[in-house]
């Protein structure tokens, strides 16, 4: 019974972690990137494409580094599929919590993507088709205009630096009190190089929610958001078994 409710406690916490990132970081992506539809030119989002990469990744990172502190003594604070599939391979956790973990950050993205869906839609100069809700993309959705295999390769790196980083940080010898900033500051770094490249995922759960919600292209796109993280998950988590060894 004890059992039960502690796996139920991680779910609930996995959950509720991934809405909280998918609400704000991809809220802040929004407001910096989305077009807005003001009726009269004004100073505000979408200004200025280097402050809102700097804006959008900050959000990222900062978000993620709260929710560390907050949640991390109850699931470990993934929120991420590609973190679980990473900490699955690297043995720290069981396969039916795993399962349990991805089941509970979709549905986590889902919800976080529809309460964000939600607030702007009190705007009048929100239209969704338009202005989006921070979802990834490649070829004419990109800012560099990538393929679609560059946008695959592009987030099978990214995401295996980040879930080594987060292996490492909290392994054996790991980074202690600071782990969520370690962590936190490598989510940030991983957005300054990916926003202009593919809006950067590195997270299936956060790329589902938003493009469920969208459709059109961001739905028919979001295959590389979810297959290339969970494939640098597991890459990640080889290379940290191979350079670490099998018993951090």
């Amino acid at each position: 019974m004890a059992a039960n409710s502690a796996s139920s406690k991680k779910m609930a916490a996995e959950l509720f972690g991934t809405a909280v990132l998918v609400y704000f970081a991809c809220g802040v992506a929004t407001l910096t990137f989305g077009k807005f539809h003001h009726p009269l030119p004004i100073l505000g989002t979408g200004m200025s494409a280097s402050a809102g990469i700097v804006a959008t990744s900050l959000a990222f990172g900062l978000v993620l580094m709260g929710l560390i502190y907050a949640i991390g003594s109850i699931s470990g604070c993934h929120v991420n599929p590609a973190v679980t599939i990473g900490a699955l391979i690297a043995k720290r956790i069981t396969l039916t919590d795993a399962i349990g973990y991805w089941i509970a950050q979709f549905i986590g993205g889902i919800v976080g993507a529809g309460l964000l869906w939600f607030t702007f839609k009190q705007s009048p100069n929100y239209i969704r088709k338009s202005t989006g809700l921070g979802a990834d993309g490649y070829g004419v959705h990109s800012m560099i205009h990538i393929s679609a295999g560059g946008a695959f390769l592009a987030e099978v790196i990214m995401t295996a630096i980040f879930v080594f980083v987060i292996l490492a940080a909290t392994g054996k010898a790991g980074a202690g009190l600071v782990t969520g900033l370690v962590i936190g500051l490598t989510l940030t770094l991983v957005h300054l190089f990916g926003i202009s490249v593919d809006g950067t995922s590195v997270n299936p759960a956060r790329s589902f929610g938003p493009a469920l919600l969208l459709g059109g292209d961001a739905l028919k796109q979001v295959w590389v958001f979810i297959v290339a993280p969970l494939v640098g998950g597991a890459v990640a988590a080889v290379t940290y078994r191979f350079l670490h060894g099998t018993n951090d």
